[in-house]
Order: C-alpha cells, then structure tokens, then sequence
C-alpha cells in the first residue's frame, strides 16, 4: 500500500470538515488486491487506486454519467463508513474505528468497497499510481473538463502543489501556449519549469507585478484560462485580477473563511462561480 501524503486529511483534524471519531485517514493510495468478497470484479494480484467518492452505480447522478456526486456515497463519507454502511476497521481496543472517505489509507491493509476501487495497470509504481487518487484526477480534470483547456490557450496555475502541478502538465497535454507557474516556493517554480511551465512567478506582491506583462503579450493568441490551487486570500486576489475578456477563472480550493458551506464541499459537489472576473470572488 502506497499513500501519498495530501492536505484533505487534515480538515477531520482541525474541525473544518468534522466527521465522527475515531477514524483512520488516508484517501490517496495505491495497492494491490490480496483478497475478495463474493461477487467483484477484481481478483487477488490486481493494482487498484482507491476513490475517495465511492459510486453506487445506480443513483440518478451515477445514472447521469456523474458518479462523483453519487449521493449514497457523499453520505457514507460522512457517517464514515463503507458505502453499504459497513464498518471495517477495528482498534486495538477492539472498538470500531471509522473509515475516511471509504478509503483510511495510514496503514499497511484496508478494506474498501469495490465500488471504490479502480483497477490500474500493474506496471505502474505505486508511488505513481497513489497520485491519481486525488492530485491528477482533480488537477488533470480541471483542466481538461472545467477549463477545458485548448491548444494555443494561456493558462496561469496558482499553487503548486500536487494538484497544481497536475493541473499545469495537463494543461500542457492540452495544447496551452503560455504556462505560467505562481507560486512562494522557488524549488516548486523550478520543477513547473521543468514540467513544462513557460514562465514562472514567486507568489504575492512580485506575481501581481509580473502577471499583467506575461497576460498582455500572450492576449490575442487564444482566450486565457486560469487555475486556482491555493489557501490564501492574498493569493485569491492575485489569481483572480489579471482575468482577461473572455478568459475565466477555476477555483480549485478557496480560502476556507470564505468558503460558503462547509470547506470543500462546493468543490467535491461541483458548484462553481461565475467565470466573470467581477462576479467571481474568494
């Protein structure tokens, strides 16, 4: 079992995504199959990536071809358990321990739903296929499917984390002409550098600065998509000015004070704000 280490498992901790206690964290894992219940589709050996929105199949988003907003699953997150309602984990004190997003990845076994399993190729390393447990899959899907990046776009991302890096090399894949990179951390910058980004900017006063230049010389070429991946007001501010007519704004993690609804919850249930640049706000 390989777990990436993401920023999600923390909001149980501080409270801002309360769930019931005990519980065991980790959603973003891969691993491989050492045992089945009757009835799935996987067998003993396959390499699997945990989702941390398990899909019934069957309820009227799963029917619509949205399975990320499968209802009987956003609730079993919440009462931490199994999608059928189940628990699985136990303490040493033999009590019940929750599950976290049907996944609880902190450990060397666990048990899932088949419903939240998808069988990967095993040539893949674990530490590779963890990521597409959350990074890519909300990066790449930004991109690709929110933003629905073109060739010729500009594409600003700011925040390199995980999901911003996800969302910058799939913007590459895309098409994009001008990648720019934002961030405070100058060894993130140079691994975007790496990674495709044409230009890179330290994050705050300097990104406000340099941003303007960087969006005048790529306007005209094609309409400008900007990514968000970020936990702070100041750096919402910056994300959100330099938009250009016709361009728009995706907001992959908004700062949680002023986030309406619980933290998380208008992303995981894609409501989205509008893309015009006075409209959208942090």
């Amino acid at each position: 079992m390989a777990e990436a280490k993401g920023p999600r498992p923390a909001s149980p901790i501080d409270g801002s995504r309360p769930r019931p206690l005990p519980m065991a964290l980790g959603h973003e894992a891969a691993g491989e199959v050492v045992a089945t219940g009757g009835g799935t589709e996987f067998a003993p050996g396959d390499h699997v990536v945990p989702a941390f929105v398990p899909a019934c199949g069957h309820c009227p988003h799963c029917a619509g071809g949205r399975p990320a907003l499968c209802e009987p699953g956003a609730e079993a997150n919440g009462n931490g358990t199994l999608l059928g309602g189940g628990l699985r984990l136990t303490g040493a004190d033999g009590g019940r321990h929750r599950h976290h997003l049907g996944v609880s990845a902190f450990s060397e076994h666990i048990v899932v739903s088949a419903r939240s399993a998808v069988r990967v190729d095993p040539r893949l390393p674990f530490e590779i296929a963890a990521l597409f447990g959350c990074a890519v899959l909300t990066g790449a899907g930004a991109a690709f499917h929110s933003a629905r990046v073109a060739p010729g776009d500009s594409v600003a991302v700011f925040g390199l984390s995980g999901v911003g890096l996800a969302a910058l090399i799939a913007a590459k894949a895309a098409g994009a002409a001008t990648l720019i990179a934002v961030d405070v951390v100058g060894s993130k910058r140079a691994l975007a550098r790496e990674l495709g980004a044409t230009h890179a900017v330290a994050g705050g006063p300097d990104a406000q600065g340099q941003l303007p230049r960087l969006l005048r010389a790529a306007q005209g070429r094609a309409a400008f998509r900007l990514h968000v991946s970020l936990g702070d007001p100041a750096g919402g501010r910056a994300a959100v000015a330099p938009a250009v007519p016709g361009g728009g704004q995706r907001g992959l993690r908004p700062p949680a004070h002023r986030r309406g609804g619980p933290p998380g919850d208008r992303l995981l249930r894609e409501r989205t704000r509008s893309a015009r640049p006075d409209a959208f706000t942090l």
